[in-house]
């Protein structure tokens, strides 16, 4: 026995042991809120990790699809993230035809408040898109309809005789992405061209989105939250 161990009565011993056998088994509960620009396509999405993703973390997640503009998004998540003791906010919200001020404003917002930023520029369907291929130049979001459709039917493991197209709000569009493209390559994909940023002129940055930060969150892959998550556990 080492030397530094202070040797337990066996009852104490045993006593101890199943405190801790209790911590392992305890789930970490992380409560996250969403504030969506949309009211169906993010939504959706986000919605569908309360059935698709469990893991050893329980994820109570709160989302609220809006309909409104970037700074209303962002003013909602800052007034929202006072009312409650969530452990992390989110705003989620694309550049469409939002000028650049109001687009890079409400991301600079955001940051200050201590809100989390989903962006995506132009749409939140380059996520979608990334889950098949690496988009690296600039597109409309008119043309991400087509372009998901025909990664879709592309993909290897898409066997369906009927010919797959997107469905902007589409409830199962979790489910398709995952089935036959991967949220592995879109975390990747997408972390590797937002990185390739590095001024605050974000209504510039055209591919790119942050919705895999969120996801990384959402799937218990954010070191920094989780060791937060364990010592919270802890207290």
């Amino acid at each position: 026995m080492p030397a530094n161990r202070i040797k337990l009565e066996p009852a104490l011993e045993r006593r101890y042991a199943r405190q801790a056998k209790r911590r392992e088994k305890r789930p970490i509960v992380c409560k996250i809120l969403i504030v969506c620009e949309g009211t169906k396509t993010e939504p959706n999405y986000f919605e569908s990790f309360k059935t698709f993703n469990r893991g050893t973390n329980v994820y109570d997640i709160e989302v609220k699809g809006l309909g409104k503009n970037t700074k209303d998004v962002v003013d909602k998540a800052i007034d929202l993230s006072r009312k409650d003791n969530y452990d992390r906010v989110w705003a989620v919200f694309d550049k469409d035809s939002f000028s650049d001020d109001k687009f890079n404003g409400a991301i600079i917002k955001a940051q200050d408040n201590g809100i989390g930023c989903a962006w995506s520029n132009e749409a939140f369907e380059l996520w979608y898109l990334y889950h098949f291929a690496n988009r690296v130049t600039g597109m409309n979001r008119t043309e991400y309809k087509k372009a998901i459709s025909d990664a879709v039917n592309r993909s290897p493991k898409y066997h369906l005789k009927a010919k797959y197209e997107y469905a902007k709000n589409a409830q199962n569009n979790y489910q398709i992405m995952t089935q036959y493209g991967s949220m592995e390559n879109a975390m990747k994909f997408a972390e590797a061209k937002s990185k390739e940023y590095t001024d605050q002129h974000y209504a510039q940055h055209n591919p790119c989105t942050m919705v895999f930060k969120l996801v990384q969150q959402l799937i218990g892959k954010d070191e920094s939250l989780n060791k937060e998550l364990m010592r919270k556990m802890e207290e």
